[in-house]
């Protein structure tokens, strides 16, 4: 744990490991979007202007592997996977980067960068590939805690053949029949994977950037190798790591390998998408997530307990949300003791039982500060259902405006038979609503109505 100071004040640079479009996205992967946005908005609550860069790696060994099996060219394999992330990130609410550049535009900045390790001594071309030397620098396995010696040497392949040392990592492949390829001084090729994240995070952060985020799989051998490369070629690179935990399923963690993944596109067909954000965000981001059915469920439970508070309470005051939204000061503690969330949302939690009790006293003035409150930390959350993307329902909810329309019909006509003192008729009107998952509550402002939990 390290106090953060940014490079440039008032200024923070943060650059994250984005996906690798060979499939769609399941809850694992957008699990690091929804914890990096949290970080985000926190952030900027905290006064910083942020540039905040996430790449797309766009060609690899899986995404070729992909394109094969389906018989498609690998960019549709590529592009198709990229739009179904971008999908997932708006549907959970996750603000865009600053900018998202894919590898396969960035082979200039790649290239130099290898020219830069080759004079440097610490890469060297071999039949058409391009390594970087291990043993040439040396806090190789600082990042991971890893030593070089212990570290298991790599399989007797065509490959390790062409390497000095069996350890050392490729920044170029040397063109293969029916592969993409781009021309380098060493011959036509594609890039590795470490090498693409070195020269597109500081192609658009600069050599020394604040942090550097992405999953804890990654540590190693990843980042290890994107440290090792851009300190050989001079740059400082990153000076805070941020790694989020996995989501697993009984133990395993989360692939299309094992079968197990829950992809994006299905899972917000059956839970709500600001439901699943507050599942996929409730715990620490370093924190490892067990998925069941049961877990998200009660997580939805819990949201929507959130969000009926801040509902009648802005039903109840049209007017008058002007009230102090000033962030409560354990909030912000909890938030700055490295993104503390589960202790966050213990105030969130304080903060609408609170004003629960002061709906139920009819103590406006109480109602109005803690709505404020509760509405200023949701903010940060990204789970605030009265803003966008929820407060218009483009968040996956969609139709809420045309069902909302649809139940006034029926509340309309609910309370002409009351009033023509029809009771059996109100009561029959309810009573088909409620079969159709539609709760009605009489309020002193009038009905409101809700979907059945």
């Amino acid at each position: 744990m390290r106090e953060f100071v940014p490079l440039q004040a008032g200024l923070v640079s943060l650059y994250l490991c984005g996906a690798t479009v060979q499939a769609p996205p399941h809850i694992g992967h957008i699990r690091s979007g929804v914890n990096f946005d949290i970080l985000v908005r926190w952030l900027r609550a905290s006064g910083y202007a942020i540039v905040f860069c996430r790449n797309v790696t766009d060609i690899d060994d899986k995404i070729l592997h992909a394109a094969h099996h389906a018989d498609i060219p690998w960019w549709a394999v590529a592009e198709r996977n990229q739009r179904a992330f971008t999908r997932a990130y708006e549907a959970l609410g996750c603000l865009p980067p600053d900018v998202e550049p894919r590898a396969t535009g960035h082979v200039p900045e790649m290239v130099e960068l290898m020219q830069r390790l080759i004079d440097g001594g610490h890469a060297y071309a071999s039949d058409g590939d391009v390594y970087f030397d291990v043993k040439s620098q040396p806090d190789y396995g600082a990042l991971s805690g890893q030593r070089l010696d212990h570290m298991l040497a790599a399989e007797d392949t065509d490959d390790a053949r062409r390497k000095r040392d069996p350890r050392d990592f490729a920044l170029w492949k040397g063109a293969k029949p029916g592969e993409p390829s781009w021309p380098t001084p060493w011959g036509p090729g594609r890039p590795g994977w470490h090498l693409e994240c070195s020269a597109m995070s500081t192609k658009y952060l600069g050599a020394t950037f604040d942090i550097h985020g992405g999953g804890l799989d990654l540590i190693f051998p990843h980042h290890e190798n994107e440290m090792a490369q851009s300190h050989a070629a001079g740059d400082g690179f990153a000076r805070y790591w941020v790694h989020n935990g996995l989501v697993r399923i009984g133990g395993e963690k989360m692939s299309k390998s094992l079968g197990n993944s829950l992809l994006v596109d299905n899972m917000i067909t059956t839970v709500r998408p600001v439901e699943l954000r507050y599942y996929l965000g409730q715990a620490h981001y370093r924190s490892e997530i067990d998925y069941t059915p049961a877990a998200l469920s009660d997580a939805a439970t819990t949201y929507r307990r959130i969000e009926g508070f801040v509902t009648r309470a802005a039903e109840l005051l049209p007017g008058e949300q002007a009230a102090d939204a000033s962030l409560p000061e354990p909030f912000a503690a909890a938030m700055d003791d490295d993104l503390g969330v589960p202790q966050a949302l213990a105030v969130l939690h304080d903060a609408v039982r609170e004003g629960n009790g002061a709906l139920a006293a009819g103590d406006h003035a109480g109602t109005a500060k803690r709505l404020a409150e509760v509405r200023a930390m949701l903010g940060v959350l990204g789970l605030d259902p009265l803003a966008e993307p929820w407060a218009s329902g483009a968040g996956g909810d969609s139709l809420r405006p045309v069902v909302d329309a649809l139940v006034q019909v029926a509340l309309d006509q609910r309370q002409a038979a009351r009033q023509r003192k029809d009771f059996a008729a109100a009561d029959a009107i309810r009573d088909e609503l409620q079969g159709a998952g539609i709760l009605v509550e009489d309020t002193p402002h009038g009905p409101r109505w809700e979907l059945r939990k």
